[in-house]
């Protein structure tokens, strides 16, 4: 099975869908690998590198005429833009992984299965054990983690560590992690490398052990939040009255922080709004929110993706595709991802659809000319 490598066309996309160390993993197992010219020049990985590795390199037009699977970091609804294009370019039954956008790029799953494209969405990977290896969202979510720290410590007008110095003594600075998944954790931990007083919240009152594992205080907030995550292990709308009530709890805290770090996501839905107006306006001038949930509103009232925002003093940040920004090891992250859900797509070097298989049936979007994913679907049809 011949797996290609397209460059990729989304606007500030630096990530390669394999480097050349996972190129060298599928050559071992079987698999034949062509990349396009120069497609992970912007993650520091040279078409030599790819050569040494085992990987044919070809223009874009022979990746796809010559692949049996396609991988990319963005394909469909993630690559709004470039969806049309590259779907032209494929055959009826061309296999496609990548990040796909399914549950609100209605339009790009469509014209997938109208070119009769095989889609896989990498998003839609099951929170279960076996999967771990595969799931694409928490490995970028560790890269977005740990530079939402970097971010707000070069615009905080304040060290993060407490110095005693000839000059006094600098106090630390106070950061306070708003959800404790894998992009928490990892705000978590890196705030408190850096020397920072860190607290952190979540939901889920099981995380609390982790949290302070990293050496964050977690803060306790007496509320009901039993179903919080949905069966594949995502998060859940809570409705409004929870996240009244918690954003009355997190006031206090928010006034008292330096830093504020957000991260709750829920796919497929507006990202809730967990800091309002009036708990920016109680913040010190000179503090900083980072707001990981941009891309789907934010769960800063005040944030506008993608934009700087100042307000009374205070700096919102409101990046967007942010582990793009560490292209190197988000990249390598991203293959070992797909590397492994390969392998466990063609056990046997052809593809093999399980349609019995919890990872399988969970990820795929579109098969033989038709929208196949449930959900998908469901939300197609209310639309």
């Amino acid at each position: 099975m011949k797996v290609g490598v397209p460059r990729e066309t989304y606007p500030g996309e630096l990530r390669v869908a394999l480097v050349p160390a996972a190129v060298a993993q599928l050559v071992k197992g079987g698999f034949e690998v062509v990349v396009e010219e120069g497609a992970g020049m912007a993650a520091g990985f040279t078409d030599a590198d790819y050569r040494d590795k085992g990987a044919e390199i070809a223009n874009r037009a022979d990746v796809y005429a010559g692949a049996e699977v396609i991988a990319k970091v963005r394909t469909a609804g993630a690559d709004p833009e470039g969806y049309a294009a590259e779907f032209a370019q494929m055959r009826k039954d061309q296999v496609v992984i990548g990040q796909c956008d399914p549950l609100l790029g209605h339009e790009a799953t469509k014209a997938a299965a109208a070119a009769g494209v095989v889609l896989f969405s990498l998003e839609m990977m099951p929170r279960i054990t076996r999967a771990q290896s595969m799931d694409v969202l928490s490995s970028m979510a560790t890269i977005a983690g740990y530079k939402a720290v970097l971010m707000a410590a070069d615009n905080l007008p304040k060290i993060f560590p407490m110095l005693m110095t000839a000059a006094g003594t600098l106090s630390a600075a106070r950061a306070f992690v708003v959800g404790a998944g894998v992009a928490g954790l990892q705000a978590i931990a890196t705030a408190k490398r850096l020397g920072a007083v860190v607290e952190a919240y979540d939901v889920r009152p099981a995380v609390k052990e982790q949290v302070e594992s990293l050496g964050g205080k977690f803060v306790e907030m007496e509320l009901d939040a039993s179903g919080a995550e949905d069966a594949g292990g995502y998060a859940k709308e809570l409705g409004e009255d929870f996240y009244r009530k918690q954003r009355e709890m997190m006031t206090r805290v928010v006034a008292g922080a330096d830093v504020v770090i957000t991260t709750a996501a829920i796919p497929g839905k507006q990202s809730p709004v967990l800091v309002t107006k009036e708990m920016v306006e109680g913040m010190r001038p000179g503090s900083v929110i980072v707001d990981l949930a941009a891309e789907r509103g934010g769960n800063c009232e005040l944030t506008r993706g993608g934009e700087v925002v100042v307000h009374n003093g205070v700096t919102i940040l409101g990046p967007l595709n942010l582990a793009t920004t560490i292209p190197n090891h988000a990249s390598q992250m991203y293959a070992r991802n797909v590397v492994t859900f390969l392998r466990h797509l063609a056990p046997e070097g052809t593809m093999a659809y399980d349609l019995e298989d919890e990872i399988t049936v969970g990820t795929l979007i579109t098969r033989g000319g038709e929208v196949v994913h449930p959900r998908v679907l469901e939300l197609m049809n209310a639309g």
